[in-house]
């Protein structure tokens, strides 16, 4: 574990944030701007001011690309399958109070846990850690909390930047990896991974059984009787989750004893099969709630909207980075649709470098490793739990996603802290010059997908210019605290 912390930067919350497959191939335009099929050269006559400030131009092509980018309105989330209680009012209101509320967590384990604002308490105390930890509703569900703003603290250290959750809902395959296939399947992650929650789904369904019994049955209908102990085992928020071997530094698996969850050879395991049933049909339901409240979550119409649809114009500058996006910086191959991610997984050639001063996410084979447990996950899209089978996962894992990440939703995309799904990349700009440089040569798993791009220095600040008019005003503001 890291021995000391520097001291944080002025500016670290304000770094801006693109993500994983940036910039391969796209940059945008408008309606507003002049159109031209051919690039447009400055005059030998030219002003020094105007070679500095061109007027943006666009060709037929990259308008078209522009008009796809910004629909009028923006779709809602698609229908969800999965989850017969999605678009539920009741079933959101009880999702958001199960989003901001800590109680379902276990203890804290890393000694980093001190107890400042960088932190959720101090190591040893439960009931810290809640969706919202790691998802700051003031940060655009991102975290901003976090020291260096990298990767997050929750019972522990994760490995990965928690994603922003704004338009999550658009997605069908979720984490930077794939290995969830529905947002009521999402939650069993980091309630039952030692560096988040560090909890289980005994004590999860226990806990909503005590605490929102009838606001559950309102939406689910009956509960099962969680309170009888010689059917159901009480645990403890102490007891719950892993104890893993070092308590001061723990790994993100849990290497030591742990209770409440499938193979813990304790508590659910000594359940009937039907009670062990019961207890995972409570959280995936929980779950469904929470995918509900999520499905809310977006982060609206954006100036780059409002100037494509004729109103106020973006910068010039920003006008020019639109053609980029759709154009020489070949962004749409991935950032493609109205919310710039083809929901797909790419090897962008990052090679991992050392985050929050100790760790290195080296040699992962992200979605080759995500897809293939989403695919035997018995709580899947196809499995009983699930409402509908829309067959969003593939039946088997390609060579092609070995070292693959998701390709990450743009819109808002300035609000996040850091990026790449390790945070190692600080801001937009250090990202478009990542992708301009066509990624890394080695020092990653898998084939990279990316070539050097040839931008301009001036096509590489506008191009950042573009990405910061994608800012939209975010969730409506009774969503951003617990009701």
């Amino acid at each position: 574990m890291f021995l000391s912390r520097p001291a944080r930067r002025p500016d670290a919350l304000h770094f801006v944030t693109v993500a994983a497959c940036l910039c391969a191939s796209h940059c945008g335009s408008s309606p507003e701007a002049r159109v031209s099929e051919a690039p447009v050269e400055a005059g030998i006559e030219a002003s020094d001011a105007a070679m500095a400030d061109p007027d943006p131009t666009f060709s037929s092509a990259e308008l078209a690309a522009l008009r796809a980018l910004s629909p009028t309105p923006l779709p809602g989330p698609p229908p969800d399958a999965t989850n017969r209680f999605s678009d539920d009012p009741t079933a959101a209101a009880l999702g958001q109070r199960l989003f901001y509320d800590s109680s379902f967590s276990g203890p804290l384990l890393d000694t980093d846990n001190d107890g400042s604002p960088e932190t959720l308490g101090v190591a040893g105390q439960t009931g810290r850690v809640a969706c919202a930890g790691c998802h700051l509703a003031k940060s655009g569900f991102s975290d901003t909390r976090s020291f260096q703003l990298q990767i997050s603290l929750g019972a522990g250290w994760g490995r990965r930047r928690a994603p922003s959750l704004l338009d999550v809902g658009q997605a069908k395959l979720v984490m930077w990896d794939g290995k969830r296939d529905t947002l009521y399947d999402q939650i069993f992650g980091p309630l039952e991974t030692v560096v988040e929650m560090n909890s289980s789904r005994l004590f999860m369904a226990e806990r909503i059984f005590a605490a929102y019994r009838a606001s559950y049955e309102a939406v689910f209908g009956p509960m099962p009787p969680l309170g009888d102990t010689t059917q159901f085992p009480a645990l403890s928020a102490t007891l719950t989750g892993c104890q893993p071997k070092n308590m001061t530094s723990p790994a993100p698996t849990c290497d030591g004893t742990f209770h409440g969850m499938p193979g813990d050879q304790a508590e659910f395991d000594g359940m009937t099969p039907a009670n062990q049933e019961a207890v995972t049909q409570v959280v995936v339901n929980a779950g469904k709630a929470i995918g509900a409240f999520e499905r809310l979550l977006t982060c609206g119409r954006t100036p780059f909207d409002v100037w494509r649809q004729g109103g106020t114009a973006i910068s010039r500058a920003a006008q020019r980075g639109a053609a980029v996006f759709v154009g020489a910086g070949k962004c749409t191959s991935c950032h493609s649709g109205p919310f710039m991610s083809d929901q797909l997984f790419h090897d962008v050639g990052l090679a991992p470098v050392i985050v929050q001063q100790d760790f290195i996410d080296s040699n992962d084979p992200g979605a080759a490793a995500g897809l293939a447990y989403a695919i035997t996950n018995p709580i899947n899209s196809a499995s009983s739990f699930s409402d509908g089978n829309d067959r969003r996962l593939p039946s088997a894992v390609s060579a092609a996603e070995t070292g693959a990440f998701l390709t990450p939703i743009m819109r808002c995309v300035a609000m996040r802290p850091t990026f790449m799904h390790t945070g190692q990349i600080q801001t937009l700009a250090e990202v478009v010059s990542f992708f301009n440089a066509g990624g890394a040569n080695d020092g990653f798993l898998g084939t990279s997908e990316i070539q050097p791009l040839g931008l301009s220095a001036l096509q590489q600040s506008d191009l950042v210019a573009f990405l910061e008019s994608l800012t939209g005003p975010g969730a409506p503001a009774q969503l951003l605290q617990a009701p």
